[in-house]
């Protein structure tokens, strides 16, 4: 799949580079001056059209210099005009601000950036700025790692809408179809590329046809998608929202190319029982934010075609409702790949091209070789070298067994199987207790992590990781609303929320945290997180991609 898909992208490149673009992707607009067109002479003074019969009286000419030097100023210093056109009195003025185009004389736009927690930031954006590159800018401002999956969401509050904006869409652009009231949110968005990794969770078999024969299984899928010749339909049944009506029906749908069409005629395809709905290339998809509040929604999983011309109205809103969270993904996302294409392919290969481009000799490298290191031991009152292979590989398995690391700021996790307890006063190289040693620090530590939420709700916590995408191992931790003492650690797995309570367990005087009933315990939450970041353990996959909110 992807050689094919490598293919098709080689040939759009191709298609592109007859056209010179600029840097952030967008053709040139500038037209060079058509080629047989000259300036015209200047045109000569009255003093200047002079005919050959008649004499020329040089003394007259230099009193005429004369009287016009009077006008001007002595104590100048006589500077040649650089531009002589401008200073004749048929010449035309300088060019203002109204007389130039309206792309020339608004070049840049202030646009509204709102974060999670309400702040804001006023952005002067040019004309030609994609939201890619908007979000590497703000990335870069607010001092976060810009790993490709931050995303501008547009966000309409009165009509209950939000959608995430293509990387290679203009901003000021979008901007034009946004009402007062609407605004932009910079929000992670990890489910943006995802259907490029694992199309086999995002288009089930069922809902996938194709309008003639076709012998590309599902290692296919996307390649029939990306290129036009082809004719991929998505299909099934969904609640519709009737124009000018609070009641829906459930309808069959068939969404393809040309639009979003219903069947009049249960799940009939034929052509005079097909109609259209909407068209693709006048909207955009978006995402019902309270569908079942605003709309009177029979299930949460709605969406809606919103035309570019709407910005006020909900009538003219075409409001969708699936079944569940997968039929809805497969319609939405369905819907951006026959209406962007090979656009989307592009915007996802290039931040992968850029990485791969990167010199070795750019990453950062360790300053002391491994082969200098050597084992140590800390668990008396000084440290001493182990001389003795067979100790040092004991000491080694043992370490890796308690899953211990003494050194905080590497990052690494630290979990303590069950009657493993008496070694955790151990000293670290500074000669320091061990953050295994119990603290009050251990029990507001992870505080300070950007994946502890603190204390949210249920529904807050689900309402989270649906707006960073719904993808494997995105997660959260948050206190528990039942325990005072315990937590909460929110994650996703296969399109669906799953929670676990991390409960404080004693042993020896010491409190620890586990997730499976004291059979692996940690001395605190970060230690945990780092764990199960490298081990599934208990849960139904690794922890890979944490719910993070910044301030701009």
């Amino acid at each position: 799949m992807s050689a094919s898909l490598e293919s098709l992208y080689a040939a759009c490149s191709m298609q592109s580079d007859t056209t010179p673009l600029r840097q952030n992707g967008q053709h040139s607009r500038d037209q060079p001056p058509p080629s047989g067109a000259k300036p015209a002479p200047p045109q000569a003074s009255p003093q200047q059209k002079v005919q050959r019969s008649q004499p020329v009286h040089i003394l007259a000419a230099r009193r005429l210099q004369e009287e016009d030097q009077q006008f001007k100023t002595s104590s100048l210093p006589a500077i040649p005009n650089p531009f002589p056109e401008l200073c004749g009195t048929e010449s035309p003025p300088a060019l203002t601000s109204g007389s130039l185009p309206p792309s020339q004389a608004t070049a840049t736009q202030d646009v509204r950036v709102f974060s999670e927690d309400g702040t804001c930031k006023v952005v002067e954006t040019p004309v030609d700025m994609t939201a890619r590159d908007l979000c590497q800018l703000l990335a870069h401002r607010s001092h976060c790692v810009d790993d490709n999956s931050w995303a501008l969401v547009e966000h309409h509050l009165h009509l209950g809408l939000e959608r995430c904006l293509e990387d290679h869409e203009l901003v000021v652009q979008v901007q034009t179809t946004m009402a007062s009231e609407s605004k932009f949110l910079f929000r992670k968005n990890y489910a943006k590329y995802e259907f490029f990794k694992n199309p086999a969770n995002f288009f089930p078999e069922q809902m996938v046809t194709w309008c003639q024969q076709s012998n590309g299984g599902q290692t296919q899928l996307l390649q029939n998608f990306l290129n036009s010749s082809s004719c991929p339909e998505i299909q099934g049944f969904l609640h519709v929202k009737e124009m000018g009506r609070k009641s829906w029906k459930k309808l069959y749908l068939c969404l393809r190319r040309s639009g979003l069409y219903c069947s009049t005629k249960g799940s009939s395809k034929e052509p005079r029982h097909l109609q259209l709905l909407a068209d693709l290339e006048d909207g955009s998809v978006f995402s019902l934010i309270s569908g079942r509040k605003q709309y009177s929604a029979p299930t949460d999983f709605g969406f809606c075609i919103k035309p570019n011309k709407v910005l006020h109205e909900s009538k003219e809103l075409r409001l969708l409702c699936a079944e569940d969270e997968q039929s809805r993904t497969c319609w939405m996302t369905a819907f951006r790949l026959l209406k962007y294409g090979m656009l989307l392919y592009q915007s996802y290969r290039v931040p992968q091209q850029r990485k791969a481009s990167l010199s070795p000799f750019s990453t950062p490298v360790r300053s002391v070789s491994e082969n200098s290191l050597v084992a140590m031991d800390f668990s008396g009152q000084t440290g001493r070298v182990i001389d003795n292979p067979a100790e040092a590989q004991s000491a080694a398995l043992e370490e890796g067994h308690a899953w211990r690391v003494r050194s905080r700021g590497v990052g690494a996790a630290a979990a303590l199987p069950d009657g493993d307890c008496k070694r955790s006063t151990r000293m670290n190289a500074l000669g320091s207790q061990s953050p295994l040693h119990p603290s009050n620090l251990s029990a507001v530590i992870h505080r300070t992590q950007h994946w502890f939420h603190g204390r949210i709700t249920r529904e807050e916590s689900h309402r989270i990781i649906k707006q960073q995408g719904l993808v494997d191992g995105l997660f959260l931790l948050r206190d528990s609303q039942s325990n005072p003492k315990a937590f909460v650690l929110t994650l996703c797995h296969h399109q669906k929320i799953k929670n676990f309570q991390i409960l404080p367990c004693e042993d020896d005087g010491q409190v620890f945290f586990s997730l499976d009933d004291g059979n692996t315990k940690f001395s605190d939450l970060i230690q945990l997180v780092d764990f199960y970041q490298l081990n599934k353990g208990v849960l139904p996959c690794k922890l890979k991609h944490h719910c993070v909110r910044v301030a701009l």
